[in-house]
């Protein structure tokens, strides 16, 4: 079937059964813009700047467990998805990009609204392609597709010269993906899954660390049916909050430099340490000499790169974490011996999260206690920004339902999460979409209000605002000897009114008595609502791990 390259682009995505495009459009783009003028199977959401379209896809790939897809014109169009496609690529979210290129025989030329956006973007996504002939296009998307969603998911770009897209081709789109040298492995070797068995029923102290591979691998039935085989405690990295229920028994925090006191201690003192999809990052380890000095590891990951990467590893296994625990799980033992979690809920009880909420000043930490309390039995997800709410958030909610938290962990991006938000929404339109950002991660993209509203969006935002830009406040505080520069927000905008103007019911929230108010009304309206929560300026994230100590070492501050 003869047809352009852009309306066998069109095509290819039906094929791949994409429902909602995020994009913002331009002149190289613009044949694709126009092939989907006839789609009436993909919805296209008009984004208010490139980035937001990189984040909505990322947050619907997150919420929806599918490939995100954004779309943007040459140039800058194309640069602005750079943040968005980087934040994909540290925390593993399959996404395809693309973006149209000026024609073919311009490029290398410093044409208008020219870049080398495969050159740009290789090392931030885990496969690229410039589109220099028409025919190659369906096989390209097919493999595209294939790469982003499978082995350690993550973001691929395919770059759409604009003569390219205006070429007829003979449209066939493959069956099948034949990608030599790219065959990710999914099955534990036996031997190795044997030795983790062994050292297993050895072990008297064991520690369960979880990250963000068990969200990908949709593994937390196997997490929790091995955590209650063996008695194991749980601690998640950041990633892997929502992977392991929050009330249960046998659940620590999250570990780390922002972690439970109880979390540090438990992986500092264990005898044999059980990573699943974690890659043992510095917000987790922290002083890497001191990190479960006296613990065998036993490392279950997708992607061999990551293990021993910057730990020892006694038993490694690469796989898929869900395929290899249903491996794994008929060789071990149910566990008796309660000694070790006497210890447990002994630090538990000793160090609990706490802060002092005497006054009437508001507190971001009742803030985030209160919606816990309001939603934890309604289906809801959670999605924050970056900086000291998104900790607030990681400690006092108590998240049970896998997926429940969407954020940007590895690259820590101010901004990403209105956007994400939006994409998460329109991916479960059927669940509560709740934001938890602060004032100035709002500001970064608050332009996607537009993009919310026009979608008709029943978002809850909530802004913690403490008129600083907080987690570099406290650094200053720590570091610095409180010497503030560049972190007090002299000016903001009326966040009440910015909701108005946007057509958003909004609501001010500036006590304890007010939140536990109004809050309850503001997420039962139906439609959008944003909630300004004034907050104390000077709180700090604790308990903190400082700069250059252990893990057990932890201080408030």
């Amino acid at each position: 079937m003869e047809m352009t390259a852009a309306e066998a682009l069109v095509k290819c995505l039906e094929k791949e059964q994409v429902e909602v495009i995020f994009g913002y459009p331009g002149a190289s783009i613009f044949p694709v813009y126009d092939a989907l003028y006839h789609c009436t199977s993909i919805k296209h959401i008009l984004v208010r700047h490139e980035q937001g379209a990189a984040h909505a896809a990322d947050g619907y790939a997150r919420a929806t467990g599918r490939v995100g897809v954004c779309m943007s014109t040459s140039g800058p169009g194309a640069t602005n998805l750079v943040t968005g496609l980087a934040n994909a690529y540290m925390d593993s979210v399959p996404l395809v990009a693309f973006t149209g290129q000026v024609p073919t025989s311009q490029v290398g030329t410093d044409a208008f609204q020219e870049v080398d956006i495969t050159g740009i973007t290789m090392p931030i996504t885990k496969h690229n392609y410039l589109v220099k002939d028409a025919a190659q296009l369906p096989r390209i998307v097919k493999d595209a597709f294939h790469i982003a969603a499978s082995g350690r998911p993550g973001p691929v770009l395919i770059d759409l010269p604009k003569d390219v897209l205006l070429t007829v081709i003979d449209y066939h789109y493959p069956r099948s993906v034949n990608l030599r040298g790219y065959k990710p492995n999914y099955k534990g070797h036996p031997n190795q899954i044997n030795e983790a068995a062994k050292l297993i029923a050895q072990s008297r102290r064991p520690v369960i660390y979880a990250g963000g591979g068990i969200l990908s691998a949709n593994a937390g039935k196997e997490l929790l049916t091995l955590a209650e085989t063996i008695s194991a405690p749980v601690t998640n990295t950041f990633m892997g909050l929502s992977g392991f229920p929050g009330d249960h028994p046998l659940f620590l925090g999250m570990l780390g430099l922002h972690g439970t006191r109880a979390a540090n201690l438990a992986v500092t003192n264990s005898d044999l340490l059980i990573a699943l999809g974690a890659r043992f990052d510095d917000r987790v380890t922290a002083k890497i000499a001191e990190f479960a000095p006296r613990a065998g590891v036993v490392h279950i990951d997708i992607d061999p790169a990551e293990i021993g990467k910057n730990v020892p590893v006694h038993v490694p296994i690469v796989g898929d974490v869900k395929l290899v625990l249903r491996e794994l799980l008929p060789k071990l033992v149910k566990r008796d011996d309660t000694s070790w979690l006497e210890q447990i809920q002994a630090w538990k009880e000793q160090y609990p999260l706490c802060y002092c909420q005497e006054s009437e000043e508001l507190k971001p930490q009742y803030v985030v206690e209160k919606l816990y309390d309001l939603t934890k039995d309604d289906d809801v997800t959670v999605v924050t920004d970056v900086g000291q709410h998104q900790m607030w958030v990681a400690q006092y909610y108590r998240f049970k339902t896998p997926g429940s938290l969407i954020s940007s962990g590895g690259l820590g991006t101010m901004g990403f999460g209105l956007p994400a938000a939006v994409g998460a929404q329109l991916g479960l339109p059927g669940r509560q979409v709740i934001l938890v950002t602060g004032d100035g991660s709002i500001q970064m993209t608050m332009q996607e209000l537009a993009t919310a509203m026009e979608q008709k969006l029943p978002l809850k935002i909530i802004i913690l605002n403490n008129k600083v830009l907080g987690m570099v406040r406290q650094l200053q505080q720590m570091y610095c000897e409180s010497r503030y520069i560049a972190v007090d927000f002299d000016f903001h905008p009326d966040f009440a009114m910015l909701a108005r103007a946007y057509g958003m019911k909004d609501y001010t929230l500036c006590t304890p008595a007010e939140v536990d108010r109004l809050l309850p009304e503001a997420l039962a309206q139906a439609g959008p609502v944003l909630v300004h929560c004034v907050v104390s300026t000077m709180e700090n994230v604790n308990p903190v791990v400082p700069v250059g100590k252990a893990i057990n070492e932890a201080v408030d501050c």
